[in-house]
């Protein structure tokens, strides 16, 4: 799963975020909760450079809950905000503002001091395709003014939004990076529809992602596929299951086969959909423990 995505678009967006970086107090950058680490672009710690730092874990109720606890902690030790948030059903965003004054509360009561009391807040709103933060935004204004879809590469201009409690917000479109530096990133990002499925074979993800779940979340699997998960390492596990779920829901072609890409396809509809449950995909621990925590 080498993959390399990188439209002219992204690039052209990083350019203008680097431009815009000088009028802006406060970098919010939006993540999956279920994969806040492999939802991040690794290209904004650059970007952002010394500018406070709020970490957005969106889509809570798709994420365990004391995963997101352990991450939101784990950003907080790095010296930036957390917020959880579920922006498609309006909880934890009501604490935006709140916590954006909060991080800026030195900053803010510098504009006091020099007479600059109706100064608004100016946050820079960023993150891959497909984290919510159109959606998000749209939470924030009360209103739908950014364009929400369930497909990365939506929003393709930067916009600026004015929020009634002075706070201005600077929409910038989703970028990924040049190119993924390890296969377990781009599992991760496919897995939860961050990168458009067209360049990916389905049924190859969808037996990476049986193969994750059967570590991350086996009683949920077993449970709604009617699986027997084996005891034992089995060589190709991903396609086993994938067969068995197939098998199971009577997924047939002519001649018995298990029609294997459309179970593929609908396993990965319902994982994203949250039909299986709650499911975190990644740890702090798992960075750590690779070497590979920033």
């Amino acid at each position: 799963m080498n993959i390399q995505w990188y439209p002219g678009h992204m690039a052209k967006t990083r350019r203008q975020m680097l431009e815009n970086l000088k009028n802006i107090d406060l970098v919010c950058e939006i993540v999956d909760a279920r994969i806040p680490q492999a939802s991040r672009n690794p290209d904004l710690d650059e970007i952002a450079g010394a500018k406070p730092r709020m970490m957005v874990l969106n889509r809570i109720d798709l994420a365990d809950p004391a995963q997101t606890a352990q991450w939101a902690a784990h950003f907080r030790e790095k010296g930036w905000a957390a917020l959880e948030t579920d922006s498609q059903h309006g909880k934890g965003t009501e604490r935006f503002a709140q916590a954006a004054r909060t991080v800026l509360a030195d900053k803010i009561a510098q504009w006091q001091q020099k007479g600059q009391t109706g100064r608004a807040v100016r946050v820079m709103v960023a993150g891959i395709p497909n984290v919510g933060k159109s959606t998000f935004i749209n939470r924030i204004l009360g209103r739908k003014s950014a364009k929400a879809a369930d497909k990365p590469g939506v929003t393709r201009g930067s916009q600026w939004f004015r929020v009634g409690d002075g706070i201005d917000l600077l929409d910038t479109p989703g970028i990924l990076w040049p190119k993924f530096d390890d296969e377990r990133t781009g599992l991760l990002l496919a897995a939860t529809g961050a990168v458009k499925d067209d360049i990916l074979d389905v049924e190859t993800l969808a037996c990476k992602v049986l193969e994750l779940l059967s570590v991350r979340a086996p009683a949920a699997l077993a449970a709604r596929y009617r699986l027997q998960l084996p005891d034992e390492p089995v060589d190709f596990l991903g396609y086993t299951l994938l067969e068995q779920a197939g098998r199971n829901r009577g997924f047939l072609l002519r001649g018995g086969e298990i029609d294997t890409e459309r179970m593929a396809r609908i396993f990965l509809d319902e994982f994203r959909g949250g039909v299986l449950g709650r499911i975190t995909l990644e740890t702090p621990e798992d960075y750590a423990n690779a070497g590979l925590d920033d």
